[in-house]
């Protein structure tokens, strides 16, 4: 009886790793990118904490980091057609077009409403926001990128459909 009921448990402990795997090793049905590269415009940056405020007239800004931070600059290009797949950030991110035009989809949007950005636009991308950039154009779009993160962080996270959109 001893035997059994350890074969059982070792039976169910090892059901339990294999499950446990599976939810770490498969990419949670992860949107994968289709014809985009990146390239680092610059070696990462490593910042110590950040506490600083900057005003000129009614403009501010404000900082402020807990532990180090990793600084990435880099070009992300998407043919026509492709796409950097659904993901979110864990930082920062500002975003220059380039060249070409963004378009843009947020995860949390229930109507899936393009946010069109054309060459010369920026955008802000906060942390944790889910969201998928495509190239629906027929030229090559050209995004640079800086993006703030906790060092050794990815600077993106594939992230599954959040099923608002049909793509």
């Amino acid at each position: 009886m001893r035997k059994r009921k350890r074969f059982v448990a070792a039976g169910i402990a090892t059901v339990g790793a294999l499950i446990a795997t599976a939810l770490v090793v498969v990419p949670a049905l992860a949107t994968p990118p289709s014809g985009a590269s990146v390239t680092p415009l610059a070696p990462v940056a490593q910042f110590d904490e950040i506490k600083a405020n900057a005003k000129i007239g009614d403009w501010k800004a404000m900082i402020k980091t807990k532990g180090v931070s990793d600084l990435h600059v880099v070009q992300v290009t998407i043919q026509p057609g492709g796409t950097i797949g659904w993901h979110s950030h864990p930082g920062l991110s500002f975003v220059i077009v380039k060249s070409g035009t963004a378009t843009i989809y947020d995860g949390d949007d229930p109507t899936c409403t393009a946010h069109v950005g054309l060459a010369g636009s920026s955008l802000f991308e906060p942390a944790g926001h889910v969201h998928i950039v495509r190239n629906e154009g027929d030229v090559p779009l050209v995004n640079v990128v800086m993006q703030l993160v906790p060092s050794g962080a990815p600077r993106l996270v594939s992230e599954p459909s959040p099923g608002n959109c049909p793509f």
